[in-house]
């Protein structure tokens, strides 16, 4: 178990990471979540022994490991600028971890060619790296992070030289691999959907600091704050500040929300709605469905979808709706908004109720 206890790293007078507690269990899968500069990496360092907290300590299955140099530590960590020796065939590059570990030429035959198999590299094995493209040299950084069966797994956006299809693939795998080891495994990535697609547990990160952490799932569909709900949505989250009366949610331009059962109780007040792209559509249906009239700025059509950028009561609005949709800039169009999946929060940014947010 990996444990993090009220860690500060302060670099001059800007804190990187600002007291991040944290539990980390053996085969679980780990994913950082947040935008650049968020402090993902900064926290896996830490978690390496890279670099030392400034306040607070990190501990590993019930010993205090804070100040132990990443050397005498059982970690892998695999960045997106892969790092190979050049001079070394892939073959080699792969099997270096088990050489120092004084692996028998049997098993590191082995588990060199188990490795390639899965991360489509057995035709390469006699190359170097320079002989590689990018995608394969960071398949050989990956391929030697899985054969030196570390306890603690850190990937900090491995996957992004990856072409799609591999990504996908590998996306299914490696939590699938490092769990049968019995690994810690901690990925890191600044796409929401990348966290869906692994699931396990996330830790949303903003400025530093762990904001929430939890199943993944639970995560998003019920964020414990505005911050957090930000930090799982892309496109971006759609927001708009409130006023609730009675049982009435109003919004500018004589807009009204009926207030969902299950918040009936809280208080008259102003706050701030959020809701995904996904939920505003161009055709309502069932009760739910509010009809608002907002003004077009921009289509991006994606081939099977379309984001329609919209400006209501001086807000800008993303509605992401499957086809393709064209509409002239200025043009005014009614969308409908599904009051089912919509999150209140309050003037301070905290979550109002307690309902499962439905994400689908």
């Amino acid at each position: 178990m990996l444990e993090l206890r009220n860690v500060t790293k302060t670099v001059g007078a800007v804190d990187h990471i600002r007291d991040v507690s944290l539990v980390l269990r053996h085969g679980s899968l780990n994913v950082l979540l947040g935008p650049t500069l968020s402090g993902k990496t900064s926290l896996m360092r830490l978690m390496a022994g890279l670099d030392e907290p400034t306040e607070g300590s990190v501990w590993f299955d019930g010993v205090d490991v804070t100040g132990v140099p990443v050397r005498k530590r059982n970690v892998a960590m695999v960045y997106q600028q892969f790092i190979n020796y050049p001079a070394m065939t892939v073959y080699e590059n792969i099997a270096s971890p088990l050489r120092v570990a004084r692996a028998d030429a049997a098993t590191i035959d082995r588990e060199v060619r188990r490795a390639a198999e899965l991360l489509r590299l057995t035709p390469y094995l006699d190359r170097t790296p320079l002989n590689l493209s990018g995608g394969q040299q960071q398949r050989t950084a990956l391929a030697r992070a899985i054969v030196k069966n570390a306890s603690l797994v850190l990937l900090d956006e491995p996957l992004a030289n990856l072409d799609y299809k591999l990504r996908e693939e590998l996306r299914e795998e490696l939590p699938k691999i490092f769990a049968a080891a019995g690994t810690i495994f901690v990925y890191a990535t600044t796409e929401p959907h990348e966290a869906l697609l692994l699931a396990g547990n996330t830790a949303t990160l903003s400025e530093g600091r762990v904001t929430q952490f939890g199943p993944t799932i639970e995560v998003f569909r019920r964020p414990d704050d505005l911050v957090t709900a930000k930090t799982f949505a892309d496109p971006p989250l759609n927001t708009i500040v409130l006023r609730k009366a009675g049982s009435s949610l109003l919004l500018d331009g004589g807009v009204n929300l009926p207030v969902p059962d299950d918040l009936a109780g809280i208080a008259d007040g102003e706050y701030t709605i959020g809701f995904q792209p996904h939920h505003l559509s161009l055709s309502g249906s069932g009760p739910h469905s509010v009809p608002i009239r907002a003004k077009v700025t921009a289509s991006e059509i994606t081939g099977s979808e379309s984001f329609i950028h919209l400006d209501f009561a001086d807000v800008r609005w993303v509605m992401l709706a499957h086809g393709i949709h064209s509409f002239e800039q200025d043009q005014e169009i009614e969308v409908f908004l599904d009051t089912r999946h919509i999150m209140l929060f309050d003037a301070s940014g905290r979550a109002v109720g307690s309902r499962e947010k439905l994400a689908a």
